[in-house]
């Protein structure tokens, strides 16, 4: 695969404006011919919110760059196979999605809860009892979260956290359209119960 992987981990998660992916599919044809140029275009557009997702999936920012880091070398290898009949980021949605839900039914039930990364607040807006409340609530939050059977909380971070429609989810995760709803209602149902003291 080309590249270290490196920058996997050098780079925050940000946000790339559609337009720029209209070439996605063009840039995933020469990576599949063997453009190695191609191919780091795509790792380098996509990884960030790869990352993210394995993050929230995980919990773990270790875990989730050798997750992301895998999915990406199986994409280059299956490239050569990619049809293009989805988007290559829904294509990429589906491989780090499947990679990390096979970690997470290999894992013992036991959560890590200091592998659980917490939003930094801004100094400025945030006094130590605002710090420890939120700290409070985060870890919470990984509590209740990892009561989530691994299907749920895939359904339910891929729809609350990062906006796909009841759909692409079903086609990422290869479930019914019908199943995914009821995961989904099923997690924000036991979070919302298991979170009812952070009201």
């Amino acid at each position: 695969m080309p590249g270290n992987g490196n920058e996997l981990s050098a780079r925050a998660p940000e946000r790339v404006p559609d337009q720029g992916r209209s070439d996605d599919g063009l840039l995933a044809v020469r990576a599949g011919e063997g453009d190695e140029e191609a191919f780091e275009t795509l790792v380098r557009r996509h990884s960030p919110v790869m990352l993210q997702l394995a993050t929230r999936l995980l919990g773990s920012r270790t875990e989730a760059e050798d997750a992301v880091q895998d999915a990406f070398v199986s994409a280059w290898r299956k490239l050569p196979e990619f049809r293009g009949e989805s988007a290559f980021r829904t294509w990429m949605y589906r491989i780090v999605t499947n990679r990390c839900l096979n970690q997470l039914r290999a894992r013992r039930p036991a959560t890590d809860l200091d592998s659980v990364p917490e939003p930094a607040a801004p100094e400025h807006q945030s006094s130590p009892a605002r710090v420890a409340e939120s700290h409070a609530a985060t870890r919470a939050l990984a509590v209740a979260m990892a009561g989530l059977s691994p299907e749920q909380r895939a359904c339910w971070v891929l729809r609350e956290l990062h906006g796909m429609s009841y759909e692409t989810i079903a086609e990422t995760v290869g479930i019914s359209l019908q199943a995914v709803r009821g995961r989904v209602f099923r997690a924000r149902r036991y979070l919302t119960e298991a979170m009812s003291a952070w009201r």
